[in-house]
């Protein structure tokens, strides 16, 4: 992102354990600490509530209403192919868009890489998408990849992530 420009984050709000109570929490706490703005995508009425017990004055904080949640429960591949209102392709279109510049969820991480590839598409020249966690390190943080969606990894998807 250039001087200037906020980084503006689609956040399926409805995906995770406790949503969409902890996501809304998360996404105020990550709007005033980081100053970014953030997409709560799910179901309009549920976030409103949510949004209401916080102090969102001047923070960058949208709803966009999604009447589905891909649960995690749900068959990455199908679900992200017939649950076409859920929470995290909604998200994920925002990004497509080019309304978003990241998406986030809590929720089902192989029905997040289904949505991300049928969505997004790969960057040409990956053969192997790979998902990202963002950990403490002695000097801050740092980004893992590969975090559960590969349990048998060829020598190039390493090089690749």
């Amino acid at each position: 992102m250039g001087k200037g420009t906020t980084m503006r984050i689609a956040l399926d709000a409805m995906g995770g354990d406790h949503a969409p109570q902890v996501t809304v929490e998360g996404a105020v706490w990550a709007a005033r600490e980081y100053d970014v703005e953030v997409a709560l995508v799910g179901h309009e009425e549920a976030l409103e509530a949510e949004l209401n017990k916080h102090e969102t004055s001047g923070l960058g904080l949208s709803i966009v209403h999604a009447s589905e949640v891909l649960g995690m429960e749900d068959g990455p591949a199908i679900a992200a192919k017939t649950k076409r209102d859920s929470s995290m392709i909604v998200a994920m279109d925002l990004v497509k868009a080019g309304e978003a510049d990241a998406f986030f969820s809590a929720g089902n991480s192989g029905g997040a890489m289904a949505v991300a590839l049928f969505r997004l598409g790969r960057i040409p020249g990956i053969k192997r998408p790979a998902l990202t966690a963002h950990y403490p390190s002695p000097d801050g943080y740092c980004v893992l990849l590969d975090v559960g969606a590969n349990t048998d990894c060829k020598p190039d998807w390493l090089l690749q992530f």
